[in-house]
């Protein structure tokens, strides 16, 4: 069932400048201050802007808090989910939603603060970025949270070999066309900036301010500490071998099965030879299960590739994205006649 989108006006109201997408699961108690803080950090910016409200299924009156939110602003919107399917989903069903050129992503618990928004706004166009990120430097978190949350930051930028500080901080400022160049499931949203760098997109990280939690309970546990982690291994293989699967389980196979071949090529030699009986000897099967491991290894990346051709084909999905530098772009525009008489 597809999210239920308010489309009033769609097609004759211009987009807003700014769309700015907060996923909310039971948040009834912040919608309203949320609104206000927006609200008043917006109103002196001189853009326009829409605050989509993405309901993830709520079941504590979140729902009627957005509906009457929506009735007394007209650039709020809700976005009401069939039930809860996480926040990777719900941003990108904000994401889906808006058409605005530059999209912030922000957290319902008002820990983010809206203040922010402008001057990291300003930031993205006076440094050409694509993304840009918060950190949450001083972070208003219990102690034990933080410090596995530390934890979890460091494996991540380790095993991705990326310099950012802060993958859980939701406050973060993307250029709409470069959130078309992937798409959010699972528990993937943390992830985002690593996935848009490796299709080139330019990233920057800033300090934010971090607010600790007046309303509402968090929904973070320290269990959804290791579920990140696991999460990383996926990223890893995303990044390395979509395109190539043969490459990851064609080498392990090779590996199984060349040690396979040799056990059997030693043990038939000393059947022929030497006229042992092999039958009974453990490295026999040793070295079979080696050789059907390796056959199945190499199978699976086969497979593999067969999977990444339809993707990337029937799928039409693009294998590659190009990019125009925005200084070109411009430098073409100026060149570019302005009238028909002009040569």
């Amino acid at each position: 069932m597809p999210p239920a989108v308010d489309d009033r006006d769609a097609g004759t109201r211009p987009p807003p400048d700014i769309g700015i997408v907060v996923p909310m699961y039971n948040e009834r108690e912040n919608v309203g201050p949320l609104v206000l803080a927006v609200q008043q950090a917006m109103d002196g910016f001189g853009r326009s802007y829409q605050l989509l409200l993405v309901d993830d299924g709520s079941s504590d009156g979140t729902t009627e808090a957005i509906i009457a939110a929506e009735q007394a602003y007209p650039n709020v919107q809700g976005v009401f989910l069939a039930r809860n399917y996480g926040q990777s989903t719900a941003l990108q069903a904000g994401f889906d939603t808006t058409q605005a050129p530059i999209v912030v992503s922000l957290d319902g618990d008002l820990q983010n603060d809206p203040a922010d928004i402008p001057w990291m706004v300003e930031t993205l166009e006076k440094e050409d970025l694509d993304v840009l990120c918060g950190w949450r430097r001083n972070r208003q978190d219990a102690p034990v949270r933080k410090a596995f949350s530390w934890l979890a930051n460091r494996i991540i930028c380790r095993l991705t070999h990326s310099e950012m500080h802060d993958f859980g901080c939701t406050l973060k400022v993307y250029r709409r066309d470069s959130l078309a160049l992937t798409r959010l499931y699972g528990e993937l949203h943390r992830f985002l900036p690593a996935l848009l760098g490796e299709v080139g997109a330019n990233i920057k990280e800033v300090s934010v301010t971090h607010n600790p939690r007046r309303h509402g309970r968090s929904k973070y546990g320290l269990d959804r500490t290791f579920r990140v982690i696991l999460d990383v291994f996926l990223i890893m293989f995303l990044r390395k071998y979509l395109q190539r699967a043969l490459h990851l389980f064609g080498g392990l196979g090779l590996m199984c099965l060349i040690p396979g071949l040799l056990i059997w090529m030693y043990l038939t030699s000393l059947k022929f030879m030497m006229g042992e009986d092999i039958g009974d000897r453990p490295l026999l099967m040793v070295g079979t299960l080696l050789i059907l491991s390796g056959i199945i290894l190499i199978g699976q990346g086969l497979l593999g590739e067969l999977v990444g051709r339809l993707v990337y084909t029937a799928g039409g999905r693009a294998q590659y994205h190009l990019k125009l530098p925005r200084k070109l772009h411009k430098l073409r525009e100026a060149q570019t006649p302005t009238s028909a008489g002009e040569p």
